[in-house]
């Protein structure tokens, strides 16, 4: 597949990201552009996605950044993996679900190298695991559709500081937690962007005709 892997070592200002995203679809969508995957960190934010209501904001000092990617109100910052891409789908199935379980598998799958079990909600986007029968998320999923190009990505939790969620009801979802990978299993996750990447454009695959 014909895709351009990105990889930022500092971190990347949100409306940053957005404006170079935005700048690709264009591209893309003139033909002049590969698909982008891009790996990032963000420093302290909060965004708030289409769905969002007000009452999800608890701390009501804290900024918020509105945003155009579907969902609702999460938290990014240091120790989180941000990966988000640009991806045409009018060279492939469009469909939409499909693509979200791409996602979805590709994120389990990686963990699992790592020897975490986690799954996927119908109910609740993003992937989720069972600590001793607490349901909590470790990554979250948000993403937009523009003329069958999509755009936005997903967010795992590998360090990132927890408590930061406190100011929020993450994702609407109050009967749930938050968590990341170092609380769920102390080791080196280094090497976890690389095996991401890998394991999406191998489960694109599925995707083309």
């Amino acid at each position: 597949m014909n895709i351009e892997i990105k990889k930022s070592q500092k971190p990347i200002k949100y409306e940053h990201a957005l404006e170079i995203m935005e700048k690709r679809l264009l591209n893309i969508n003139q033909k002049n552009s590969k698909d982008l995957i891009w790996i990032l960190q963000h420093e302290d934010l909060y965004t708030a996605g289409t769905s969002y209501n007000e009452n999800e904001i608890i701390d009501k000092t804290i900024e918020i950044q509105k945003t155009n990617r579907g969902g609702k109100i999460t938290y990014h910052g240091p120790g989180q993996l941000i990966c988000y891409f640009v991806i045409d789908l009018n060279k492939k199935k469009k469909d939409i679900r499909k693509f979200i379980s791409i996602i979805e598998d590709t994120i389990i799958e990686t963990l699992k190298h790592f020897n975490i079990d986690t799954f996927a909600d119908k109910q609740n986007v993003g992937i989720w695991y069972n600590d001793n029968k607490k349901i909590k998320k470790v990554a979250a999923i948000g993403i937009r559709i523009s003329k069958w190009i999509a755009y936005h990505g997903f967010s795992i939790n590998i360090d990132n500081n927890l408590k930061k969620y406190d100011a929020i009801i993450p994702c609407g979802i109050k009967d749930k937690g938050i968590t990341n990978l170092k609380l769920i299993k102390d080791q080196d996750y280094t090497k976890l962007e690389n095996i991401l990447i890998d394991k999406f454009i191998l489960n694109l695959q599925n995707l083309i005709f």
